[in-house]
């Protein structure tokens, strides 16, 4: 049973129609033949529908709350519905009663309609008359609180309704008349404040910013540095116009603007809203658009603008000028104080607001784009012609130029009057030497008290600047103490003085901003904008010019003196650069001048290679001044003296450098490594230097003008050797130090052009550095000369005494005095080494006099050959000749010159005889050369009696050379038996 009562719920789950299921069992039971087969079914059917009453009572019961609740609700439904029913029915009834009332009525109903209208159209121009009525105090109220757009809707339309509708109301006539003369008049409001908005409220905080910039200031300037730029604070100031004629906009019953504003606040509480119209300046200024639009006086306020541009742009200049000359007086600063700082700063603060002029100009078009897309008959046909914003740009770079002109003096009216500022130094020794000396500290003038922290100065002080402030916001000028940094010049104030160097700390920012010009440029527009042509046009034909023509004239002042070479920098200025020897005047000139010319290069770096190409001109000419000069010293009718030749032949200049005293003089004794035999080593230098010497000019003797005899000369090429050396090293330190080629082109130009300006930057650099090796020729070449000059001297006076002298005397006091020639020597060698000694630096000296000893003692041992006789007595004079050298000299090296006891005695070994002479070689040894022992030989030969005949003389001399044959293959033996023991 259970399984067909589970059939049953299938089939009535599977069935959700009842009916079919009824159906079903009776075709069931009609279809069955058997009693029994019909019972069943009946008992299964019964039993399903006992099934379900159990299953509904266990739902009713579990229910019970939910099916009373909807039974009571389904009985207020249908209760309801037929009260409804009802009252329609009755409603119907009515309608058709009245239908039928109204039927009857109908001519006395339309009587009473067409008056209703006519009575709500009369109330309807009543309340417009009323609510015109109020329109100036409420056109008042609006313009007050600056509700322009609300302002301009109502009066229009008041306007509208006056000469519409109620132009035939007499009684409105003045208020017809007043209305219209304000609307003919309040779009110049309009334009004064969207002008206040564009020129004013858009740049009215951009100098908070230099705070930050000061807070950087050097510790040098005064405490009141730390005070920020005043700021003008333009939010609240009225337009000139609103100040003239707010009278129009003021009803004749009102007593004033506040009880106007009283009463607009109580007519339109609601309206206005609480937030101040002008706080986002971008959104109002295209209200003030819409505003101007709906006057339709577009084409009046793009006319006002474009003409109105340039001044409100110079007021910008005005304004900023001021501003920039308070900050200053704020901080205490006065014109004698750097002020070309001042001029950066101004520069900057232009950039930032003419920026933001820019930017408020950009909204403006837009707006205006906008309006003119929007109008129903077109722009064209209603008269707007939009300005560009490239216009904009136009005005701000012409604006620029002219204070560019003024602060860089392109007219040059201010370089008549004042002088030079090129270079800090002036040309005179004197005043050389004061730019370098160092500056005493200057004491600050204490006062004993002062008023200043007072309360009544205190209050005075806040006093004043409040009434400066105020004038300021109306007039754009400061009045009072920062009108004192303030430059009058003609028309204009500076911050500064007008001065071409003035390029030099607005270069690099005002590259920056014209690069901003030219990337907001169209693709159609110029490639180079007007701004950029005024700075290449200046800094090419007129800022290189006057440089080059201030350093021309300072170069030439100190170059083209009587005798340049000894014009000498003071002891002051040798301090200051850190050097121990004299420099010329003219070399410091010059470097001071490559010096400001790399400093122009670092600041103008877009022009680097035209200052680097002037630093060539300068220092190809002051090559030729210096060559010049040389020549003059070395030079004597036409013809070199023989240190100057010498020092110019190739082979010799490069023998003399290539010994080991010329590397030794480079390399300071410190830095030197260390030889067990550097000793012999100098002394063989020393002896190659004196063969080469003795090879040239130990036969002739040398005339006087071949050599240079005032020392003065000497001294002159001392010094002009360590200018040049000192400026071929501070060239060095500036060409390594040079920065790479700029990226930043003076202008726009292809990649084939900016290859060129590289290839020539390469050949410039190429020049200098030759330039540089140059002066350092120059250096060598002169103390190669002061080198060779001391030689040569030498010979000029021991050639003559060896050749020309007698030193075959009796013995007498006058005979024992020393030879003339030698004190001429000893006189000539102190004189140039006193000279020297304050010319020269220490490790130069010393290669102009170590080597001196050695060559006088060749020169005197070789001048052997030319004594015709010599005795005793004259023995004894050249020995004391040979001490009073060695004394001078070891006094100037500080070394005892050993090489003069070896002359020494070689003409002592000429007091013996000949025999005993080889008896010598062969006790003590070769210690001189086969040549010297020939010509030590034969003076013996022709000085002493009893010699024997030629043939004689012959043998001791075939004699002497088998000795020193037989000495030389001893050492020989003794070397390399040493060597084989080792």
């Amino acid at each position: 049973m259970a399984a067909d009562t589970g059939r049953y719920r299938s089939a009535v789950s599977k069935n959700k129609d009842p009916s079919g299921l009824l159906i079903s069992v009776i075709r069931t039971l009609s279809s069955s033949d058997d009693v029994e087969d019909r019972e069943t079914e009946k008992g299964r059917l019964e039993e399903a529908f006992e099934t379900c009453d159990r299953d509904l009572d266990q739902l009713i019961v579990q229910h019970y709350a939910e099916l009373t609740t909807a039974i009571r609700t389904y009985q207020s439904i249908t209760e309801r519905i037929t009260s409804s029913r009802n009252k329609i029915k009755q409603v119907k009834e009515n309608l058709l009663s009245c239908k039928m009332l109204l039927h009857c009525k109908r001519d006395e109903l339309r009587k009473l309609w067409i008056e209703g209208i006519e009575h709500k159209h009369v109330l309807q121009l009543l309340d417009e008359i009323e609510s015109i009525k109020q329109v100036p105090r409420r056109l008042e109220a609006y313009m007050a609180s600056k509700h322009y757009l609300h302002a301009t809707d109502m009066l229009v339309s008041a306007v509208e309704s006056l000469e519409g509708p109620l132009l035939q109301v007499e009684g409105l006539g003045d208020l017809r008349l007043e209305l219209h003369s304000k609307k003919l008049n309040i779009h110049l409001v309009l334009i004064d404040e969207l002008h206040r908005h564009l020129y004013i409220k858009s740049t009215s905080r951009l100098g908070t910013k230099n705070k930050d910039k000061n807070a950087a200031r050097p510790p040098g300037s005064t405490g009141k540095d730390a005070s920020p730029m005043p700021v003008l604070d333009v939010s609240s100031l009225s337009t000139p116009r609103k100040l003239l004629d707010s009278s129009q906009f003021s009803t004749p019953g009102s007593s004033s603007v506040r009880e106007l504003q009283q009463d607009a606040r109580e007519f339109n509480q609601s309206e206005l809203p609480e937030v101040d119209p002008e706080e986002n300046s971008a959104e109002f200024m295209g209200i003030l658009i819409k505003a101007l639009a709906k006057l339709k006086k577009i084409p009046e306020t793009i006319k006002a603008i474009m003409e109105r541009l340039e001044p409100e742009l110079k007021q910008i200049v005005k304004r900023s000028t001021t501003q920039i000359a308070d900050h200053a007086y704020q901080r205490g600063e006065n014109l004698a104080q750097e002020s070309q700082p001042r001029l950066l700063e101004l520069l900057e603060l232009l950039f930032d607001k003419f920026k933001a002029v820019a930017q408020a100009h950009s909204v403006v078009l837009a707006h205006l784009q906008q309006i003119a897309v929007q109008c129903p008959g077109g722009a064209h046909e209603e008269g707007i012609k939009l300005y560009e914003q490239a216009d904009v740009s136009a005005k701000i770079q012409t604006v620029l130029q002219v204070l560019l002109m003024e602060y860089l003096d392109v007219k040059n009216s201010r370089s008549a009057t004042e002088p030079s500022a090129q270079l800090s130094y002036a040309s005179t020794g004197s005043e050389f030497a004061a730019f370098f000396a160092k500056k005493k500290p200057q004491r600050a003038k204490q006062s004993l008290f002062k008023f200043e922290s007072s309360s009544h100065a205190i209050s005075m002080s806040a006093y004043l600047r409040e009434q400066r402030r105020e004038l300021y916001s109306k007039s754009g000028e400061l009045q009072g103490g920062a009108d004192d940094n303030l430059i009058e010049g003609g028309e204009m104030k500076f911050v500064c003085k007008p001065g071409a160097r003035n390029i030099t700390v607005i270069f690099q920012p005002l590259l920056r901003f014209i690069q901003e010009i030219e990337m907001n440029m169209g693709p159609g527009q110029a490639k180079q904008c007007q701004l950029r042509a005024f700075l290449t046009y200046y800094i090419n034909d007129l800022f290189l010019n006057q440089v080059r023509t201030e350093i021309n004239k300072e170069i030439e002042v100190v170059s083209k003196a009587a005798d340049p070479l000894k014009i000498l920098a003071s002891a002051d200025t040798m301090k200051v650069l850190g050097v121990q020897r004299p420099l010329l005047q003219s070399t410091v000139v010059v470097e001071k001048s490559i010096q400001d010319l790399m400093s122009l290069m670092q600041d103008l770096s877009a022009y680097s290679n035209q200052f680097l190409e002037m630093v060539c001109d300068k220092l190809k000419e002051y090559k030729e001044i210096c060559n010049t000069a040389y020549r003059g010293i070395v030079q004597c009718e036409e013809k070199l003296t023989i240190s100057a030749s010498w020092s110019k032949d190739e082979d010799i200049s490069r023998l003399l450098q290539s010994l080991p005293n010329w590397a030794n003089m480079a390399q300071p004794r410190q830095t030197r490594q260390k030889r067990e035999d550097e000793e012999d080593f100098t002394r063989a230098a020393f002896a190659k230097e004196s063969e080469v010497l003795t090879g040239n000019l130990g036969d002739k003797l040398i005339p006087q003008n071949e050599i240079l005899r005032d020392v003065s000369d000497l001294k002159a090429l001392a010094n002009l050797h360590e200018s040049m050396e000192w400026l071929a090293g501070r060239l060095k330190t500036f060409f390594a130090n040079l920065p790479q080629a700029s990226n930043v082109s003076p202008c726009s130009a292809d990649s084939q052009v900016v290859g060129e300006s590289e290839r020539s930057r390469e050949q410039i650099l190429q020049t200098l550095n030759d330039l540089s090796r140059g002066f350092q020729d120059i250096a060598d070449r002169c103390l190669l000369v002061l080198h060779l000059e001391v030689r040569v001297h030498c010979f000029h006076y021991l050639i003559p005494l060896t050749k020309q002298g007698n030193y075959a005397i009796v013995a007498n006091v006058e005979s024992m005095d020393y030879d003339p020639l030698v004190v001429k020597l000893n006189k000539d060698i102190s004189a140039i080494e006193e000279a020297m000694g304050a010319g020269l630096q220490q490790h130069k000296f010393q290669y102009i006099f170590e080597g001196l000893g050695h060559l006088i003692s060749c020169i005197l041992i070789n001048g052997a050959q030319y004594f015709k006789r010599i005795s005793e007595s004259g023995i004894k004079k050249m020995c004391r000749n040979i001490f009073v050298l060695q004394q001078n000299l070891t006094n100037i090296t500080m070394s005892r010159e050993a090489d003069l006891d070896f002359a020494r005695q070689y003409y002592e070994m000429l007091y013996n005889t000949a025999d005993e002479l080889l008896n010598l070689v062969v006790d003590q040894g070769v210690r001189y050369t086969e040549l010297e022992y020939i010509n030590a030989l034969s003076l013996l030969h022709r000085s002493q009696t009893g010699v024997g005949d030629l043939s004689t003389q012959n043998i001791r001399l075939q004699r002497l050379k088998e000795i020193i044959c037989e000495q030389a293959a001893i050492k020989q033996a003794t070397k390399d038996k040493k060597i084989t023991t080792v």
